[in-house]
């Protein structure tokens, strides 16, 4: 499934995991993209069964966005992946370099504007 997703797609599924349920403004906002593009995107992502629409249970004209259980599993999957890769390349630097390689990973994500949830860490602490 995974390889069915582009990487913009995905960064929208992680934006979803992380910050939950939102309607698509604040989603394109998070992308950077307009809403149309948005729009367009989580279309894909519906007729992929990875996101699912839902009226607001506060305001029955505004949608909100959510993972499915098929993309949350996407994530986890991917997840693990990269944290696995990120590991295997870790191993191979010398232990008294790796402080400074986790300083600089954790500012590179803080850059892009992750989000600091212990769940969705990279994978790498001191």
């Amino acid at each position: 499934m995974a390889e069915d997703v582009t990487l913009p797609q995905y960064r929208a599924l992680v934006v979803l995991a992380a910050r939950g349920p939102q309607g698509v403004g604040p989603l394109a906002a998070a992308l950077g993209v307009a809403p149309s593009t948005a729009t367009r995107m989580v279309d894909r992502l519906v007729k992929k069964s990875l996101v699912r629409r839902r009226t607001s249970p506060r305001d029955r004209r505004q949608v909100v966005l959510a993972l499915t259980p098929a993309g949350r599993r996407l994530i986890e999957e991917v997840t693990e992946r990269r944290r696995a890769e990120i590991a295997r390349v870790v191993a191979t630097i010398p232990p008294e370099r790796r402080d400074r390689l986790v300083e600089s990973l954790s500012a590179f994500a803080d850059g892009a504007g992750e989000v600091p949830d212990q769940d969705w860490a990279a994978g790498w602490e001191l």
